[in-house]
């Protein structure tokens, strides 16, 4: 096969791997515009002062498991949402921090929600919260219809797997659009747990 054969199997190579690494990404600073009010800092955290802060809209509907769970229920404590799928090397990699860190601050008014997106049948997201002992409910949104109830730049749609920790009155104070160690996810509760 000639260079010139060659070329358009190259591009075409070089395209599909570039749309399957934005399936999957280790996230970004970019948020896909919009004013939410988001200061990222070195360490890829982004955060919002509290007179600042956007409410964080409707979310609810049937999880992994085929239960029904509305968000706005645990309004009173901090939320950390996180956007998942089983397909995703990067949220395999951060689950068993989240389970952790999970396990060590639910009884201090903390709760994890799920999203998990993109996973075509329940099966394979059931199937990665087994392997990965993950105990929190998780919202099942497989074509991603909730992630764009919230406002532009909030949320990256292709920034997969991403963090947002919403503060006892439901509203988003911060946010994080990559795979996260225990150390960053304790970093982004931390605070808005400290909040009077």
């Amino acid at each position: 096969m000639s260079a010139a054969s060659r070329a358009p199997l190259t591009l075409a190579g070089a395209v599909a791997a570039g749309l399957l690494l934005s399936a999957c990404t280790s996230g970004g600073t970019s948020g896909g515009g919009g004013d939410t009010g988001f200061v990222t800092g070195a360490d890829g955290i982004a955060t919002v002062k509290k007179a600042e802060r956007d409410t964080a809209p409707d979310l609810s509907g049937a999880t992994v498991d085929g239960k029904q769970l509305d968000v706005s229920s645990y309004d009173g404590q901090v939320v950390v949402l996180n956007v998942w799928g089983s397909w995703c090397a990067p949220c395999r990699a951060e689950a068993p921090n989240f389970e952790k860190v999970y396990q060590d601050l639910k009884d201090d008014g903390v709760q994890f929600v799920g999203i998990n997106t993109r996973d075509t049948s329940t099966r394979n997201a059931l199937a990665f919260e087994e392997e990965q002992g993950v105990t929190y409910p998780s919202l099942y949104d497989p074509t991603g219809k909730l992630m764009l109830r919230f406002e532009k730049g909030t949320l990256n749609p292709q920034a997969i797997p991403s963090t947002l920790v919403l503060d006892r009155d439901g509203k988003i104070a911060a946010r994080s659009l990559a795979a996260l160690s225990e150390e960053k996810l304790r970093k982004m509760i931390d605070p808005v747990l400290a909040e009077k």
